[in-house]
């Protein structure tokens, strides 16, 4: 520490600009102040450790070089065992693929289909498929209505009473009439004439029912298979859900409905409204559910008109009634993508992925091939899965 007369003399000298002192007495002022000197020990040992650091810092580079070769190795090891990996489960997809295909193929025989399925434990009631529009092609909406098509076939011949067709863009919807014709067709080349076909409804949400009779002998026979075909897309789902909220809401705030009464079963019966079809016997419409007045907005529009008074219909006694929850969904592609589906309906459904994962990511493919094979293999494993309602 400076002392303050050292601190004070020297500073006068500076003022002074050094006239006060002489360099020898700035020099004898400074020197108590200063470190020793080093010695001749101190010199050599510095001089060592100097010789030292340079010796480290030339053999470093071999050294990293060396971890970069061998992280590398390790790398190209890993990159090596999972191509090896990939290319393996692809070609073992494969093949049980092709071998499935051409054991179980169909054949467009309602026997086989139903011998296929005839020793599994358990069967749904409802089932549910996702299916995707290629807009890429240019015959997309057609290649959409005969995949359509081939499931309601595969459907009913196994047995299955309502099948419901998931579409994000519900561009079925604006085609009933069509799509009608399409699946009449398909089931024509696998029960033959129209008195062996089974009897056929296409639903939608905000839409009638549409199951118009062929006029032939026994088309109201009791007795026939029936299937109920549900047509579903992205606005039945989430938004459905926020106008359901907005209105019970209003309805709330308005004193028409007590917020006490606002309960899941109350939501749970207005969402099943969606899955319930409209009857086409009644003249005078009904009032409208809830949920209906709350997806007005959403509803698409049709391109294809029909009327019920100019075609003659279906009774809703022939078909099943529709379940509202599907107890099987299946996902034509390579991974598990709801893709906007209804929330509310898929609580407690069996989800089967019919793709290959690393099969079709590899090769570039979002969407997978509606076949037979992947249709029976959804029904396995839905026979064998256990059910334990979260429990």
């Amino acid at each position: 520490m400076v002392s303050s007369k050292d601190a004070e003399i020297f500073r006068e000298d500076a003022r002074l600009r050094g006239t006060k002192l002489t360099a020898a007495e700035r020099e004898k002022l400074l020197k108590p102040y200063l470190p020793e000197p080093p010695s001749p020990k101190m010199s050599k040992t510095s001089q060592k450790t100097k010789s030292k650091s340079k010796q480290k810092i030339k053999s470093t580079p071999i050294r990293t070089f060396l971890k970069q070769q061998l992280h590398r190795l390790i790398y190209v090891i890993i990159h090596l065992c999972l191509g090896f990996y990939i290319r393996i489960s692809q070609t073992i997809a494969a093949v049980t693929d092709r071998v499935l295909a051409v054991t179980y193929y169909h054949h467009r025989s309602p026997e086989l289909i139903a011998r296929d399925v005839k020793g599994l434990s358990r069967m749904p009631e409802h089932l549910s498929v996702l299916l995707k529009l290629r807009k890429r092609e240019e015959d997309a909406l057609q290649t959409l209505m005969d995949e359509t098509a081939e499931l309601a076939a595969w459907t009913t011949c196994a047995g299955i009473p309502v099948l419901s067709v998931y579409e994000r863009t519900g561009i079925l919807k604006s085609y009933i009439p069509s799509l009608h014709k399409t699946i009449s067709d398909k089931l024509a080349l696998y029960y033959g004439s129209p008195a062996h076909q089974p009897h056929l409804r296409i639903c939608a949400p905000h839409h009638t029912s549409y199951a118009p009779t062929s006029h032939t002998k026994g088309s109201k026979s009791k007795n026939k298979p029936s299937l109920t075909i549900l047509l579903l897309s992205h606005s039945d789902g989430r938004e459905t859900l926020v106008d359901l909220t907005k209105t019970l809401t209003e309805m709330s705030q308005s004193g028409k409905i007590s917020a006490h009464d606002i309960s899941t079963k109350l939501i749970d019966a207005e969402i099943s409204e969606l899955t319930s079809c409209q009857s086409t016997s009644s003249t005078s419409p009904s009032p409208p559910p809830i949920s209906a007045a709350a997806a007005s907005s959403s509803s698409s529009t049709r391109n294809e008109s029909y009327s019920s008074d100019e075609t003659e219909m279906l009774p809703s006694t022939l078909f099943t009634p529709i379940k509202p929850e599907p107890d099987l969904l299946i996902i034509f592609g390579p991974i598990v993508k709801l893709d906007g589906y209804p929330p509310w309906q898929v609580r407690l459904t069996e989800i089967f992925c019919t793709g290959d994962k690393t099969s079709s990511i590899a090769a570039g493919r979002e969407e997978v091939a509606v076949e037979y094979q992947g249709f029976l293999r959804a029904l396995w494993r839905y026979a064998r899965a256990s059910f334990r309602f979260g429990r």
